[in-house]
């Protein structure tokens, strides 16, 4: 059986957007929007070749949101950092497909911790991947562009793939989000 429930989008502006010279105001300033969640992207420059903020930046940025934090971890090794963002205050923590060759272990971790869990797929990385622990997730993001910087165009293939993502929860039995990240 196919489930119809449709669910209202959630709005997550990415903070990557912000005036980092004037962080505490931008934030303040959601505070007051529409926005559900507030979507932090932390990168290494291993994993993804840029660097945004780490840990220190993210307890900042929670000593002032109102909203709950939606962390996308675009590192390597991102199970060495999974208590230390949920400190600082990430509700959400998600990590790539890619660089977790022992993802079920740390979406547990995710959990046991106390966060939503959820897993980002690069563009060419294939949604049915994900069958054997889709439903144990809370959320997939979909990369519409390659991660790690900004101003990139839409890849149209996006579309497709979040379709079969949908079928893939739907089977599976599956209540994760479907977040679609970039462009």
């Amino acid at each position: 059986m196919t489930s119809t429930r449709r669910l209202a989008p959630l709005l997550a502006p990415s903070l990557l957007a912000a005036d980092f010279a004037n962080l505490q105001f931008e934030i303040e300033r959601l505070a007051g929007s529409a926005a559900d969640w507030l979507h932090c992207d932390i990168m290494d420059g291993r994993f993804v070749p840029n660097i945004s903020f780490g840990v220190p930046v993210l307890q900042a940025i929670g000593r002032h949101a109102k909203q709950p934090l939606d962390v996308h971890l675009m590192i390597e090794d991102p199970q060495n950092y999974l208590a230390a963002v949920r400190d600082a205050g990430a509700t959400n923590i998600t990590v790539h497909y890619e660089a977790c060759p022992h993802l079920h272990r740390v979406i547990q971790q995710i959990k046991a911790l106390g966060c939503r869990a959820g897993v980002a797929l690069n563009p060419h990385t294939p949604v049915w991947l994900l069958e054997d622990i889709a439903a144990d997730l809370d959320l997939v993001c979909v990369m519409s562009v390659n991660p790690g910087f900004g101003g990139q165009a839409f890849i149209p293939n996006t579309l497709r793939k979040v379709a079969a993502l949908k079928e893939l929860l739907v089977d599976s039995g599956s209540s994760a989000l479907i977040e679609i990240d970039g462009a």
